[in-house]
């Protein structure tokens, strides 16, 4: 975020000093950019990932700041609402086995923090929608009492000037209304982080761009909202409407909302991702620190730009330019579409998937580009959200000329790509097998969490009615999800 929110009111003045700082931040943005050597230095890997807290029914448990306090570990922390949690991995070296490093990272966390749980009656599950969820469980009483999520509320609120409307198509629609944005919290997700350098950032991000809406549709997680039938991974529009603080007339403009997955290719670089977070999104969080950057920058320190991260932290773009000052300073992607879950065996290879795509596209990106227009790649991250296996997307053939592929032929087709890129990072041979061989299996058995999710619900439902069903399904979800097989390898439940 960038800095401490302690406050939930702000004035017309404080707005307009927090827009010349955001201003004052991109000018010394692109400075430090121009400086010789900075962010130079070897890719490394990171991670957070998103938890619910469930009770002994399956149903959420709203107690996170007890479990955080019990935990008595910093890289676990509060979620917008109180049900969720947050666990920030370590960092690690892309080279060697940077997946496997992340699984045991993770696997030791969740059997951490299930214990210290089960002591306040509760148990985590990563999942990306919890099926029990129902309407009642959202609202002001959910929210963890923090003054961020509070002001964030607020201020949404107010530029949006009506409330948030939800609406969601699928085989069971829902829709609602919702004054504050709590539901927001429904989504967990595992959002990877890559270190990027400077003069690789605009072509690895475009290739991250291409190869997520692919990525998406072979790995969804969050089929059900309410107990209702929507996408596959209904996580994406849900997120979309739960914090959309465009009024009618930015819609009318078709302005972009704050969760989106891009108005364009990048061009050039980092900075014009941030320039189009600052001229295209009212800031909510107003807060001015006493930094000025370009001072700063004159007396030869790296300016910590406190205000712009500030402000992209209210902004969810589906992959995201992070800028942060530690390790000598250095530019990141944050890879935010991933659901969270099913297992941590999962979680790694899809996250292998994506990075070793990008990595062995990001070469190749400019010739592949005037082939994919923009609106086509947002169109086929949509289709992913809503079909997933199902998915057929436009992708580039040798020839240069989209053709429509089916999600799984098609990530079957890539996975020897995705070696290669992988390997070029450095990724020892015996860890891409490993991790991209959960994908070939996942992939050959037709299988990913959220398609797992209904069959075990089609399979209930029928003897034990839909009330039932879905928390014998929660049940058997956490269980197997702690015992860290892959999604394809978890049996029927009963």
């Amino acid at each position: 975020m960038g800095a401490r929110v302690d406050r939930t009111e702000f004035s017309d003045a404080e707005r307009e000093l927090f827009q010349h700082r955001l201003h004052q931040c991109l000018d010394a943005l692109r400075r430090v950019l121009a400086r010789p050597g900075f962010g130079i230095g070897e890719a490394t890997l990171g991670a957070e990932v998103e938890l619910y807290l469930i009770d002994a029914r399956g149903r959420p448990c709203p107690r996170n700041l007890e479990v955080l306090a019990a935990v008595r570990d910093p890289q676990f922390t509060q979620e917008l609402c109180r049900f969720n949690l947050e666990y920030n991995l370590t960092p690690v070296p892309a080279a060697g086995r940077p997946f496997t490093q992340m699984e045991r990272q993770l696997c030791s966390a969740l059997e951490h923090v299930n214990r210290v749980a089960a002591g306040l009656g509760a148990r985590v599950i990563p999942v990306g929608i919890l099926p029990t969820l129902r309407r009642t469980d959202f609202g002001p009483s959910a929210m963890t009492p923090v003054a961020r999520y509070q002001a964030m509320s607020r201020e949404l609120l107010r530029v949006r000037g009506e409330r948030f409307s939800i609406h969601i198509n699928g085989a069971e629609p829902v829709a609602l209304d919702s004054h504050d944005v709590t539901i927001e919290g429904a989504n967990t997700s595992m959002q990877v982080h890559l270190r990027v350098a400077p003069a690789d950032f605009a072509r690895t991000f475009n290739a991250v761009q291409l190869v997520t809406p692919l990525v998406l549709a072979v790995s969804c997680n969050s089929p059900l909202l309410f107990g209702r039938r929507l996408w596959q991974e209904t996580r994406v529009p849900l997120f979309k409407l739960a914090v959309d603080g465009r009024n009618r007339d930015s819609r009318a403009l078709h302005l972009p909302p704050r969760v989106d997955f891009g108005t364009g290719w990048v061009r050039a670089g980092v900075h014009e991702l941030f320039a189009a977070a600052v001229h295209l999104h009212e800031p909510v969080l107003p807060i001015c620190t006493r930094e000025n950057p370009l001072r700063r920058l004159r007396s030869g320190k790296l300016p910590e730009l406190r205000e712009l991260r500030l402000h992209q932290g209210t902004l969810w773009p589906w992959n995201r330019p992070v800028y942060d000052t530690s390790a000598g300073g250095h530019l990141r992607i944050e890879l935010r579409a991933l659901p969270a879950g099913p297992s941590a065996a999962d979680m790694v290879a899809n996250a292998a998937f994506t990075i070793g795509l990008a990595s062995a596209l990001r070469d190749r990106i400019d010739e592949l580009l005037p082939s994919v227009p923009f609106p086509i790649a947002a169109r086929n991250f949509y289709r992913a959200a809503q079909h997933g296996h199902e998915a057929r997307l436009w992708w580039p053939a040798a020839d240069g000329r989209l053709e429509e592929r089916g999600a799984c032929e098609l990530a079957e087709s890539l996975l020897p790509l995705a070696a290669r890129g992988l390997a070029l990072l450095g990724v020892t041979r015996t860890e891409s097998r490993l991790h991209l061989g959960t994908m070939r299996a996942r992939l050959a058995a037709r299988t990913s969490g959220a398609a797992w999710q209904l069959r075990q619900l089609a399979r209930l439902q029928p003897r034990l009615g839909r009330t039932r069903a879905l928390t014998n399904l929660v049940d058997g979800y956490a269980r197997l999800a702690l015992q860290n097989k892959p999604v394809h390898l978890w049996p029927d439940i009963e």
